[in-house]
């Protein structure tokens, strides 16, 4: 696994992956701080599209997102993080209407879960997924970070 460091708005991100593909995304701070394993190597070359991806989309000129991403998650999570690539641009859903989405209405828990478990926050947008009230909860960046993104986002979006 090659991993590197970019700054960001939101602070120092870790970005890693291999020849498959992105595989992680972790903040410095939050639920999820960066866990180095012993046998991931730092190098930047393999992981300058992602950073380069990231940063235009931090300048508010990328929308979507186009990279090869790896995920190693279950059937289930795998259709929750497919429906969160979904959710538009500065747009937000809630965790009923993502259960619904992806068929199963009354797995909001379940979906909960596995938007808390994406490996790839941001380029997979978990930060788009707000309470049924509109209100913010959990995000593994912390949710001052999920805040930054939501207006990172509404300031940018018609752009």
């Amino acid at each position: 696994m090659y991993y590197r460091y970019m700054d960001s708005p939101v602070g120092r991100l870790l970005v890693a992956g291999d020849d498959g593909g992105l595989r992680r995304i972790l903040f410095p701070k939050g639920n999820r701080p960066d866990l180095l394993e012993s046998h991931w190597v730092e190098t930047r070359k393999p992981l300058e599209e992602a950073v380069l991806q990231l940063k235009a989309y931090f300048a508010g000129k990328l929308k979507i997102f186009s990279l090869d991403l790896c995920l190693d998650v279950t059937p289930f999570q795998k259709k929750v993080l497919t429906a969160l690539q979904q959710i538009p641009y500065g747009e937000t859903a809630s965790y009923g209407e993502i259960a619904e989405n992806i068929g199963n209405p009354m797995a909001s828990r379940a979906v909960g879960q596995a938007n808390a478990r994406n490996p790839i926050p941001i380029i997979i947008p978990c930060h788009r997924v707000v309470g049924s009230n509109g209100t913010l909860t959990g995000f593994g960046g912390g949710v001052a970070v999920k805040q930054a993104l939501l207006d990172l986002e509404q300031q940018h979006r018609w752009r």
